[in-house]
């Protein structure tokens, strides 16, 4: 699963501005599609399958109460799931496109609305996704969706930046910024519980930001893990406790020359 958070500079996904851009560009699709008498896939929210890009465009060009000229007025959520995930959606193209869009609604959102700490739910933002069936140059299924976020949430009240880091403000419980690294593994653990997806350690973001960002002690702690699920595999009953010994005795073996 590749999950991005996206908005800013001078781009396709500058954002101190209209939206108009942005829901244009997302409509390049369409005109294929249409031209092939497939279905079209428009614009959705957290209710509705299709939303025209005119309220798209003013509904979130609008939602800016007390923002400056040089804020950021919305971001772009882009959702991948691998040829493997989107196997798991369904068997058929449209069933793909329902339990994608399911998810999005029930657990990507939920989990964006919960990392800003505010006791805020997937009703309270506004947005609006754009699922998209190809990707240039790159062949099998490559359905992956766009989703456009309001800075401001649906009252046009509270201040939303997901590009924010989380920390503590120091009174009591009271917390700010945005928790992305909670929020692409909620957006991950959820999609395996939702499709019964069994996810090699190697395919987590856990693994990947170790590998990436990790110290040591953190990669040794995955290697660990991923030994622990394959034997807990490959040898099933063996328990847990079993299973840590095992490793643990492998290990030692290791150290004095042993082969795996």
């Amino acid at each position: 699963m590749n999950i991005k958070i996206q908005g800013g500079g001078s781009g396709k996904y500058a954002n101190k501005g209209s939206c108009k851009g942005v829901a244009g560009y997302l409509e390049h699709e369409d005109v294929k599609r249409i031209s092939q008498g497939q279905e079209l896939q428009g614009f959705f929210d957290q209710e509705r399958n299709f939303v025209s890009r005119a309220e798209v465009e003013f509904k979130i060009d609008h939602n800016k109460a007390k923002l400056c000229c040089d804020d950021s007025k919305f971001y772009m959520i882009t959702v991948s799931p691998s040829q493997e995930e989107l196997a798991k959606l369904g068997g058929t193209e449209q069933e793909r496109i329902a339990g994608f869009k399911a998810y999005i609604r029930e657990n990507v959102m939920q989990s964006y609305a919960e990392g800003f700490g505010k006791n805020l739910n997937r009703e309270n933002i506004l947005y609006f996704g754009k699922i998209h069936l190809e990707r240039t140059g790159q062949s099998g299924d490559q359905m992956h969706a766009h989703i456009i976020v309001s800075r401001k949430d649906l009252d046009n009240r509270l201040k939303l930046s997901p590009m924010t880091n989380h920390r503590g403000s120091g009174r009591g419980a009271v917390k700010s910024g945005f928790e992305r690294v909670s929020f692409y593994e909620k957006c991950e653990q959820s999609f395996d519980k939702r499709f019964g997806y069994e996810r090699g350690l190697e395919q987590s973001f856990q693994y990947r930001n170790a590998i990436k960002n990790g110290a040591l002690e953190d990669i040794a702690k995955l290697a660990v893990k991923s030994v622990t699920n394959e034997l807990t595999r490959a040898i099933p009953g063996l328990g847990i406790v079993k299973t840590i010994k095992t490793v643990i005795s492998i290990t030692k073996g290791k150290d004095k020359g042993m082969s795996w």
